[in-house]
């Protein structure tokens, strides 16, 4: 018959995009999910909401995300493709303990002052 294979194999193509798919959006929920937890903006978004229109706050808040997120794929795969993702690691390790020593130093002279 005409579409036997095709069927088939297209069925297959679509089951390994879903289960890809899948993965990537799980990924990204759990990464942004444990990321966002706890941090500045979802402190500010709660108080925002106890003294605003929820609704509006929810709206705002997911629009924002959203808007910030598209911003860093797009950047993330300009990135990507100019710079190797061993370079890119490296900076952030570096980055990591820069700022960890600055916080460290910091601590350590309010300590003593």
């Amino acid at each position: 018959g005409k579409g036997k294979g095709k069927g088939k194999s297209g069925a297959t193509a679509a089951s390994g995009l879903a289960a890809l798919c899948g993965a990537v959006f799980t990924k990204a929920l759990t990464l942004t999910f444990l990321a966002e937890w706890g941090d500045r903006s979802q402190l500010a978004t709660i108080t925002l909401a106890a003294r605003s229109d929820p609704l509006g706050v929810t709206l705002g808040g997911i629009a924002g995300h959203a808007a910030c997120t598209g911003l860093a794929v797009i950047g993330g795969r300009a990135f990507a493709s100019a710079i190797s993702e061993r370079v890119v690691l490296a900076a952030g390790g570096a980055l990591f303990w820069v700022f960890g020593v600055q916080c460290a130093l910091t601590a350590l002279a309010e300590g003593q002052g």
